[in-house]
């Protein structure tokens, strides 16, 4: 077998070699987790079979004679000389040349991307850990206390006071 299904059946092999399926395993934590993982590996390992059987394989060849007994052998002179005759082009690839900048372009912006989230997400989380202490704390605290940790409220607060503006 040659070209883009030896391709295929070649890829095919490579991943399932490096599939680490017992380490993957390990961190399901439910059962209906494991279920849909075995079926999952179940099939995977069903079709790599598939690729590595039917796909690897080469052809049978035609029997020529078989026919010519049946349906004469001008016309199957005629299909063989044309089954002869019919080449299969080469696979060339234009468009991963043409894509791969856009795709790496794309993984620097994803990276940017991934960074900017980290830090989003460690400030939200020292938000939320000053709301969860200030939820604790709402109770006993005073405005003077509030005020401390948030003067651009007591600033806007005096503001409106000193302008007589009681938010009507």
């Amino acid at each position: 077998m040659s070209g883009p299904g030896k391709k295929v059946v070649d890829v095919a092999f490579k991943a399932s070699k490096n599939i680490d399926w017992e380490g993957m395993a390990k961190l399901l934590v439910s059962d209906e987790a494991r279920k849909e993982f075995a079926t999952l590996r179940r099939t995977f390992d069903e079709v790599n079979s598939t690729l590595q059987t039917k796909f690897s394989q080469e052809p049978e060849p035609i029997d020529w004679e078989h026919y010519r007994k049946g349906i004469g052998s001008r016309l199957v002179d005629m299909y063989k000389k044309a089954y002869e005759n019919v080449e299969i082009p080469k696979f060339v690839d234009t468009v991963t040349p043409q894509y791969k900048p856009k795709f790496d372009a794309l993984l620097v912006e994803l990276k940017e991307a991934e960074e900017k989230s980290l830090k989003e997400s460690e400030r939200l989380e020292k938000e939320i850990a000053e709301v969860q202490e200030l939820k604790q704390k709402i109770s006993t605290m005073t405005a003077d206390e509030y005020f401390e940790k948030h003067p651009e409220l007591k600033k806007k607060f005096d503001d409106e006071m000193r302008n007589d503006y009681w938010g009507y």
